[in-house]
């Protein structure tokens, strides 16, 4: 059993909602394990004008297998609990592609 399975994930019209805990100017670009049903995310961009941010959703795509252009901030620019919005999936597409992280 993955850890990551205890991410909360939430489906919506249009895609699934993913709440990610943010570690901007780390050492390195990674998924970090979960914190309180969050995926933990960090990148190595300062968290400046929101290069951060699109930093995060590169690592979510490539990670993902997925083009960054499903992926959206939706909720928390300047906060480090940040939700993202990836269109064109499922509840149950996300956590099969979570299980292979």
């Amino acid at each position: 059993m993955s850890e990551y399975e205890f991410i909360e994930l939430k489906e919506i019209v249009n895609g699934v909602v993913l709440q990610v805990k943010a570690k901007p100017a780390a050492r390195k670009n990674a998924l970090n394990g979960v914190f309180n049903g969050a995926l933990k995310v960090s990148v190595t961009t300062a968290p400046e004008k929101g290069k951060a941010n699109k930093s995060i959703i590169k690592v979510l795509a490539k990670e993902f297998g997925l083009s960054p252009k499903y992926f959206s901030l939706i909720f928390g620019e300047t906060s480090s609990e940040k939700k993202f919005l990836i269109e064109s999936v499922t509840v149950d597409s996300l956590r099969s592609i979570l299980s292979k992280c």
